[in-house]
């Protein structure tokens, strides 16, 4: 197993746990903390939540002098501007790749989603930033689906496509499949795993044996639903 980097999204992902909600001196403070601690990249919140937001992104960044910080985006052009303006070392790009987010969610279909996905990642690489691709509901899709997306990220300027298990359904040999498929591409590959079966250790666990270089975690595991790994 190569050398992973923990990318630790608590600020993220993990205040939607329910009755966690932290206060921007906490932000920093633990932001501080887990840089310290040797955390390889801090998910440090969405800009695209308003000045406030940009502001203690602003300040995370202050305090991290080893983790590198990145925000989160939806799959939105304005999204992507809020970021620009933050000049964080990542900007994330969540794309919703299974069908039925892709019509029920978005009421879209895949041509066009693929398509503001290339104009999102274009825009975001043209800050200098690092671009990263989450695809959201992953575990829903086909691989011929998944193996389209990244091909699509890629051509845009995409270096890392993260595997967001949304609903946690994931099993270790699926998620093995997924990682050596990114990483047959020429991407580097990320774990994003819920716990709602339990399994986001193991599949964080057998994502990094199949070769992903980035794992996503919590403090405490918390975070959506179940939580994180």
């Amino acid at each position: 197993m190569a050398d992973v980097v923990l990318v630790d999204t608590t600020l993220r992902d993990g205040e939607q746990a329910p009755g966690f909600a932290f206060s921007r001196g906490l932000k920093v403070r633990l932001a501080a903390l887990l840089d310290a601690a040797g955390v390889g990249q801090i998910e440090a919140g969405i800009p695209a939540m308003g000045p406030d937001e940009r502001k203690t992104l602003r300040k995370i960044m202050d305090v991290c002098f080893q983790a590198r910080v990145s925000t989160w985006n939806r799959l939105c052009e304005s999204d992507i501007k809020s970021s620009l303006a933050c000049a964080p070392h990542v900007i994330h790009v969540c794309c919703p790749l299974s069908d039925r987010q892709i019509c029920s969610k978005l009421k879209s279909d895949r041509q066009k989603i693929m398509t503001t996905l290339r104009q999102c990642v274009e825009l975001a690489a043209s800050g200098g930033a690092e671009v990263s691709v989450g695809f959201e509901d992953v575990s829903y899709t086909t691989e011929q689906q998944l193996a389209q997306a990244v091909d699509a990220a890629a051509q845009a300027g995409a270096r890392r496509i993260r595997l967001s298990d949304t609903v946690g359904r994931y099993t270790p040999d699926a998620v093995a499949r997924a990682v050596r498929l990114v990483l047959r591409q020429g991407l580097e590959a990320e774990i994003h795993a819920h716990n709602d079966l339990g399994m986001a250790v193991s599949n964080s666990l057998m994502a990094a044996y199949a070769g992903a270089r980035y794992v996503d975690t919590t403090l405490w595991g918390i975070g959506e639903r179940a939580g994180n790994c």
